[in-house]
């Protein structure tokens, strides 16, 4: 069975679909969306071709890598007149005869993987910085109306112990004299590149802020400890906990994360920052562990991680994120941790 063919799955896309947003300023226009077969990114490009099967008429410019995969993904959609593959490196300028003039740029291209951080850390740094410099190049070249950077909870750091929450003005800890400071440093000077853009081009930009997204679109590549948690969890194994487990983090259902997308990209006010977190789904990680091997009739097992792994694992051990600025705007999560992991291993567990 395909992703699409999934009752479940297919439910989340037209949940996010019959949301209450100005889907009116998407009709008969385009939007660029850079990792377009990631976890998050197709689920985004599934919501605008139903969208678009309702009439939208939203121009997509998937861009990606490596076109076999986007047409294995996108199959459904890969030969319809609203959905265009761009195949790019997002460390090159985007320099495409296929697009003109563009309504909104969805930028999620990124290393996001720990393995990544530990065995590639510079072109860690330099996907983060140069990727986002050429896709806000882009932007001022073709006009977009507006640019949303997939920001991350990693640009807050460590927790210096006087908040329970970060919210969007909140500076954490961070030792950037390390190999690991790569990730959250590039994903701050992301963020500085797009003000810089807007004072400096007059970009409208806005900055969603993702915490640790998680749902069926997963990638089997995926070597963040949630992902591994359900990989085991969808196969019946016991699940590996690498440490105490004591790291309390906010995490967040694709469905939501999407849905939060969409409410920053279309409501956000231009040049502000925003956090996609509820605290329904702020959990520590031994007890995520626990969850998913409940669910899966199976039992958490420690383990000691290599080096080159755990080079690549946050320092934070308490990043919970304050959602309220974004539910001002009127989005709200559907699932919290545990509907949200079930459902997630019930679709995948039927593919």
């Amino acid at each position: 069975m395909n992703l699409y063919d999934n009752k479940k799955y297919i439910e989340d896309v037209e949940y996010v679909a019959k949301l209450d947003l100005p889907w009116n300023k998407m009709a008969d226009r385009s939007i660029l969306i850079s990792g377009a077969t990631g976890l998050i990114g197709s689920f985004f490009v599934d919501v605008i071709m139903k969208k678009n099967q309702e009439g939208l008429n939203c121009a997509v410019y998937a861009l990606g890598r490596n076109e076999d995969k986007a047409k294995d993904r996108f199959k459904y959609c890969f030969n319809d007149s609203n959905f265009i593959f761009v195949q790019h490196d997002i460390n090159k300028p985007l320099q495409t005869n296929v697009v003109g003039d563009i309504g909104y740029v969805l930028h999620l291209a990124s290393n996001t993987h720990p393995m990544q951080y530990s065995t590639d850390p510079i072109g860690t740094i330099t996907t983060n910085i140069f990727g986002v410099k050429y896709m806000l190049d882009f932007c001022v070249e073709h006009r977009a109306e507006r640019f949303a950077f997939a920001s991350s909870n990693e640009v807050y750091g460590e927790n210096r112990g006087d908040v329970e929450k970060f919210d969007e003005k909140y500076c954490g800890y961070i030792d950037s004299n390390t190999m690991r400071a790569g990730y959250p440093e590039s994903k701050r000077c992301g963020e500085a590149l797009c003000q810089a853009y807007k004072k400096q081009k007059e970009l409208d930009i806005v900055i969603p802020r993702l915490t640790r997204s998680y749902g069926p679109t997963l990638l089997a590549s995926d070597t963040k400890a949630l992902s591994q948690f359900l990989h085991k969890g969808i196969h019946k194994e016991d699940i590996v906990l690498k440490s105490a487990g004591t790291q309390y983090y906010s995490y967040t259902y694709v469905a939501d994360a999407v849905s939060g997308l969409l409410t920053v990209l279309l409501c956000g006010e231009s040049g502000e920052a925003y956090n996609i977190s509820n605290e329904k789904s702020d959990i520590m990680l031994k007890d995520l562990a626990k969850l998913i091997a409940d669910y899966a009739g199976t039992k958490v097992v420690f383990e000691i991680p290599d080096e080159i792994e755990s080079a690549g694992y946050s320092k934070a051990t308490k990043a919970r994120l304050d959602g309220s600025k974004l539910e001002n705007l009127g989005w709200s999560a559907k699932y919290d941790i545990r509907s949200g992991v079930e459902r997630t291993m019930d679709i995948l567990g039927e593919l």
